[in-house]
């Protein structure tokens, strides 16, 4: 396995039980009261606009977004068919409101199917959904479904590229984006729930060869980075839905923040914490961001300000904020929480956040999932509203934990 002797040694600082040591909170912050009347008016709006979007979602299926005039809707085994119910599961969380506890639980049902399908984005289906819900009210049915999900994911894994595939790929060709390192949570959760390090080492190695692969000398990430199976070699670094290959993708930034605050979380490796960091101040410092810290779909896109936003990337950054901020230096977490509270304004505006009985009953507006497709642009997103409101239970919980 490639840097198997820096993972075997990792992990062996770090098998106690649990099986990964959760990183210590530096710094505490209380959130802000008008914030909070803010965030919990949100959570009141956003229950009677999923309470309208439930009525529209057929069964055996989950939505997508909602596209002039329809909804679009998508089978379990679209990799965002876990943001419904995890979304759903949120709002229960906040609102305490069964009518939305009970259709997360109808669409669990859907998605239990999805725990061995062959899919890089397991994670996002699965974690996003039963592991939510785990974390609520824990089961070992739930538990049990997670860890199958983990071994599915665990066989996309190639010891010598040191990563797990993503989408499938032509003979001679191991293609991987940096939405995997959001795939990789379910991994360290089965580890440390199971205490089988084998989940541990494929997540960490995927960790330590994207940071040396996906990203530039300016901590922007690539989108793909396309391997040689049998060697490990680089082919290709390109993108599929940002603006050029050498363009800094909103979203995909936001996943590499994500990605390794989480890892850092579950490692206590500094060097994750140092990669989160850097990825924090080219977004922050970056000077194509909006003052309101929702960025342009693109970094590098011609044709700001009149370009389309993309409201789940800011999503993204302030959940991804905010947990960092307990973990960086005071002076860094400062910047960082100040970051998210200005994310978490913006997208609480009529700018970004829909008018009651619009919008399909989804929460937010001015999403952009392929632009260079032309495909779910400028719309709503079931990921953005999950994220939306992750950031807003981490925001209103910081003072606690990091739910």
């Amino acid at each position: 396995m490639k840097n198997s002797k820096a993972i075997i040694l990792l992990l062996a600082a770090t098998l106690t039980a649990p099986f990964i040591a959760t990183a210590q909170v530096k710094n505490h912050f209380k959130p802000k009261p008008e914030l909070v009347k803010l965030i919990d008016k949100n959570f009141i709006d956003g229950a009677k606009q999923y309470k309208i979007l439930m009525k529209h979602v057929p069964a055996d299926s989950l939505p997508n977004t909602y596209e002039k005039g329809k909804w679009v809707i998508i089978p379990s085994n679209n990799w965002v068919s876990g943001f419904y119910p995890g979304t759903l599961f949120l709002l229960y969380q906040a609102t305490k409101d069964t009518a939305l506890y009970n259709e997360g639980m109808r669409k669990l049902k859907v998605m239990e199917k999805e725990q061995t399908i062959n899919s890089h984005d397991i994670g996002f289906m699965m974690y996003d959904s039963y592991g939510v819900i785990n974390r609520l009210k824990p089961d070992a049915a739930y538990k049990q479904i997670l860890l199958t999900s983990a071994a599915t994911l665990a066989k996309r894994f190639n010891p010598t590229v040191g990563c797990t595939m993503s989408w499938s790929s032509q003979p001679g060709q191991f293609r991987v984006i940096i939405d995997n390192m959001m795939n990789l949570e379910l991994l360290m959760w089965a580890s440390k729930v199971s205490g089988d390090p084998s989940y541990a080492k494929v997540a960490i190695s995927h960790a330590n060869t994207t940071m040396k692969n996906h990203f530039r000398p300016d901590y922007s990430s690539y989108h793909l980075v396309n391997y040689n199976p049998a060697t490990g070699e680089v082919i290709k670094k390109q993108t599929v839905q940002g603006y050029a290959d050498s363009s800094a993708w909103a979203r995909g930034q936001g996943w590499g923040l994500y990605g390794f605050t989480m890892m850092y979380r579950e490692t206590k490796d500094p060097k994750y914490l140092a990669q989160a960091e850097h990825i924090a101040s080219f977004i922050l410092n970056n000077p194509n961001l909006p003052a309101d810290k929702v960025p342009y779909w693109d970094f590098d896109a011609p044709g700001k300000p009149n370009i389309e936003r993309d409201a789940s990337a800011g999503a993204i950054y302030a959940s991804a904020l905010i947990e960092l901020s307990r973990y960086t230096s005071a002076a860094n977490a400062k910047r960082y929480m100040a970051a998210a509270e200005t994310i978490l304004r913006t997208l609480s505006s009529p700018a970004f956040k829909a008018a009651p009985g619009t919008n399909g009953g989804f929460i937010l507006e001015h999403s952009t999932g392929h632009k260079p497709k032309k495909q779910l642009v400028n719309v709503p997103l079931t990921y953005a509203d999950y994220y939306f409101a992750e950031a807003m239970l981490r925001y209103k919980n910081m003072d606690k934990n990091i739910d």
